[in-house]
């Protein structure tokens, strides 16, 4: 952990400690909204419109709240049941849907203590970093010159000038010690909110159930457009070079008696069209299962992969065993999209790739010091890994702030053989 990474982290915290304590009024707002619109519901039309429309700005806060517990490395999942789809803006289906999910009611029950959490230590967090600049910038000593009263740390009251002066390393200590457990609070504050933002064991299990249904979806259409990307790649490559190939050597044998040159010739070029065929079956089969992952395994294919690239990328990998082979694939080839995504978009100089097993769990990392800010929604990339790891009850998740660094985190549940020996040995 470097010094700049250790100063920049406490800062963040420290801002978001002062985001935390502003937005605990919001609560507070949401709160006094909500007793509003349940006082109206047996109000005809007005509560049906009402209370769902409260709502939703309840779940936009508490959604809110879910992202910045992520930011402090606490993951909070959606609890909420699937939209109806005919649930209208003000109609009775969106009102049942709303009053009778009990991610509702939680939400509602998380806004009071969450306000005075999150306000009580992000107001702490933002205090003592303060009170330590306060001691840097000589403010105690001009107050004593001005008004003869004020004190500062060990010193209070201040009762002369040098222990005015000494304020300044007292205020380093502060600013420091501020730093450094601002990220500790915020860290509490996101696990205070897990408790009640959290799903349920009884609401993890509809989302997962429907998150089942929506993998099997994915991975029914991604296996569908894989076959007719391959069926095209050998129709419009492979296939017609085979096409022209047969017929060159069949105009050659026509012409082998009556003119040896022009046949010659001809199974020159013939030759140059299996060579041509047979490079392209080759990046065919790479893109379907590279020769290198069931040659090497995932070790050997990582570090090869890793070497291709044009920037500086380290990999550690502790694999006790090989994964089964749709697995491995899938971890390659995620990682290879996420190492592409750090060479296309971050403006990185180095990479990091680590690779572990451990407790049933294979976590794949790749981390970059370029500009961060990724997100899933603005490209394809990521929803692309994530949807390969859903399809094999993986997940990815990513911590990518403006400025960096980029966390790409991506675990899939296997079970590895037997070690096998690799005849690769090299290091990227």
């Amino acid at each position: 952990m470097t010094t700049r990474w250790w100063i920049r982290n406490g800062l963040r915290a420290v801002a978001g400690g002062g985001y935390a304590a502003g937005l605990a009024i919001t609560n507070l707002l949401l709160l006094a909204l909500a007793l509003v619109a349940l006082v109206l519901v047996p109000v005809p039309f007005l509560g049906l419109a009402l209370l769902p429309w409260v709502m939703s700005l309840v779940r936009m806060r508490a959604g809110l709240e879910r992202r910045l517990a992520g930011r402090a490395g606490v993951a909070i999942a959606r609890p909420y049941q699937p939209r109806p789809p005919r649930a209208l803006p003000g109609g009775w289906q969106r009102f049942r849907w709303v009053v009778t999910d009990p991610a509702t009611w939680r939400d509602l029950a998380w806004l009071v203590p969450g306000a005075i959490v999150g306000a009580g230590l992000g107001l702490l967090a933002m205090a003592v970093p303060l009170y330590g600049l306060q001691g840097l910038s000589l403010l105690p000593l001009w107050l004593y010159l001005g008004v003869d009263w004020y004190g500062y740390g060990v010193f209070w009251p201040i009762a002369s000038v040098s222990q005015g002066l000494l304020s300044i390393p007292q205020g380093a200590v502060f600013l420091a010690l501020g730093l450094g457990v601002a990220p500790w609070l915020m860290m509490v504050n996101a696990r205070f909110s897990k408790l009640l933002l959290a799903p349920t064991k009884a609401a993890e299990l509809r989302l997962r159930v429907a998150q089942l249904t929506v993998t099997r979806a994915d991975t029914v259409d991604a296996q569908a457009a894989e076959l007719r990307r391959i069926e095209r790649d050998l129709h419009d490559g492979a296939q017609a070079r085979l096409v022209s190939l047969g017929m060159t050597i069949g105009l050659a044998e026509q012409m082998l008696e009556r003119d040896p040159a022009a046949a010659r010739k001809l199974l020159t070029e013939a030759r140059e069209v299996s060579g041509a065929a047979l490079l392209e079956l080759r990046n065919l089969v790479r893109g379907i299962h590279p020769p290198v992952l069931a040659e090497r395994g995932l070790d050997g294919a990582v570090r090869a992969l890793a070497m291709s690239l044009p920037m500086s990328i380290s990999v550690e990998l502790d694999l006790p065993g090989r994964p089964e082979t749709p697995v491995e694939s899938a971890a390659y080839f995620a990682v290879a999209e996420a190492l592409a995504n750090v060479v296309r978009h971050s403006g990185a100089g180095t990479a990091q790739v680590s690779i572990r097993y451990a407790g049933g769990l294979l976590a794949l990392i790749v981390c970059d010091d370029g500009t961060g800010g990724a997100d899933p929604h603005r490209g394809t990339g990521l929803r692309g890994i994530q949807r390969r790891l859903a399809a094999f009850d993986g997940t990815m998740s990513l911590s990518s702030p403006p400025g960096g660094p980029t966390l790409v985190t991506m675990e899939l549940p296997c079970v590895l053989s037997s070690p096998k020996t690799s005849p690769y040995s090299g290091t990227a």
